[in-house]
C-alpha cells in the first residue's frame, strides 16, 4: 500500500497536478475548491486573461459535475453515493482540469452526440449555438440547457476530449479532459 501512495505522489508529481478531489461533490466543497483555485492562481501569479480563463471554465467543468453525475449502487446495495473526481494540473504553459463522473447507460448515447456534435463547430458556429440553445429554454432533465460544454469549448477554443469507460450493466464512467493553453 505504502509503493501506491508513493507511486500515486510521483505520477501527480510529474503531471504538475495542484489539486485533487475524489468523492462526493457538495456546493459547500465547490466553494471550498474554487476559493483554494484563485488563490493558487493569485501565488502563481498568472495573467489576468489566464487566471479568468481557467477560472471560468473550472466553474462549468464543477458545475457539470455537481448537477450531471449520476449515482452509483454502493457494493452492499443499501444506499447509493454520488462519487467523482476531479484533477486541475499546469504542464508547460497549460492547464488541464480532469473530470471524472458515473453516468447512467442509457444517458451515454445522448451526451455523446451533444459532445460529438459541439466538436464540429467553428469558434463562430459555437456562438450561435449557444445563443440558440439559451433561446429555446429547452431544459435537461437536471435543469440545464447544456450550455456547459458549449462554453468550455468557446472559452478554450479546444475540441472536447472525453470517454465514457463501461463499468457494469447499468453504469459507465465519464471522464472530460479539459486543455487551456495560454495566448
Amino acid at each position: 500500500m505504502m509503493l501506491d501512495i508513493y507511486d500515486f505522489y510521483n505520477r501527480m508529481e510529474r503531471n504538475n497536478i495542484m489539486l485533487s478531489f475524489k468523492g462526493d461533490i457538495t456546493s459547500e466543497l465547490l466553494t471550498s475548491i474554487l476559493q483554494i483555485m484563485e488563490s493558487k492562481l493569485d501565488n502563481m501569479q498568472e495573467e489576468p486573461k489566464i487566471k479568468k480563463k481557467v477560472y471560468n471554465v473550472l466553474v462549468e467543468c464543477l458545475q457539470n459535475l455537481y448537477h450531471h453525475m449520476d449515482e452509483q449502487q454502493t457494493t452492499d446495495n443499501t444506499n447509493r453515493i454520488r462519487a467523482a473526481i476531479f484533477m486541475i494540473g499546469k504542464v508547460d504553459s497549460q492547464y488541464n482540469i480532469i473530470t471524472g463522473n458515473y453516468i447512467q447507460n442509457p444517458n451515454v448515447a445522448g451526451l455523446k452526440s451533444r459532445l460529438d456534435h459541439i466538436n464540429t463547430l467553428s469558434k463562430e458556429e459555437l456562438k450561435d449555438y449557444y445563443k440558440q440553445v439559451l433561446d429555446n429554454g429547452m431544459m435537461s432533465d437536471k435543469g440545464g440547457g447544456g450550455l456547459g460544454m458549449i462554453d468550455i469549448a468557446r472559452k478554450t477554443g479546444q475540441k472536447l476530449n472525453y470517454n465514457f469507460m463501461p463499468v457494469d450493466d447499468a453504469l459507465s464512467f465519464f471522464t472530460l479532459n479539459i486543455k487551456i493553453a495560454q495566448s
